[in-house]
């Protein structure tokens, strides 16, 4: 199994609701358990060294799928920009830009918006209402 289905397979059900019913359940069982213990060092350190390991490898692991869904969205976009003949192809290598340049390109696209035409749906369907 490559490591990106590794990864999309374990934060799926990472992400899921028996993981997080799981997750408290161990939770409450250590709780309850810490009058046994009389709340001693070991008791704390526990919970301490689970949760530290848990979010440091869930850390990479939320990294690696969104670069992944990451590059998945700015395929799909690329895509659509070369599909489009009036769409500038020159903009499909925008990661290769420095951060002042895309300032700079952005600055220039927001220009070209303009803010009047901007509808929202309730004024929409207010407009059509007697």
């Amino acid at each position: 199994m490559k490591f990106s289905k590794f990864c999309q397979a374990l934060s799926n059900r990472a992400g899921s609701s028996k993981t997080f019913l799981t997750a408290i359940v161990l939770i409450i069982a250590w709780a309850v358990t810490g009058p046994f213990f009389n709340y001693n060092d070991t008791w704390q350190l526990i919970i301490n060294t689970s949760t530290t390991i848990i979010t440091f490898l869930m850390v990479f692991l939320i990294q690696n799928t969104q670069n992944r869904d990451n590059d998945i969205l700015h395929l799909k976009i690329d895509e659509l920009i070369r599909a489009t003949h009036e769409a500038q192809n020159a903009i499909l290598s925008l990661d290769k830009m420095g951060t002042r340049d895309l300032r700079k390109l952005r600055k220039h696209y927001s220009s070209l918006g303009d803010p009047e035409q901007i509808r929202f749906e309730t004024e929409s369907t207010d407009d059509h209402r007697p």
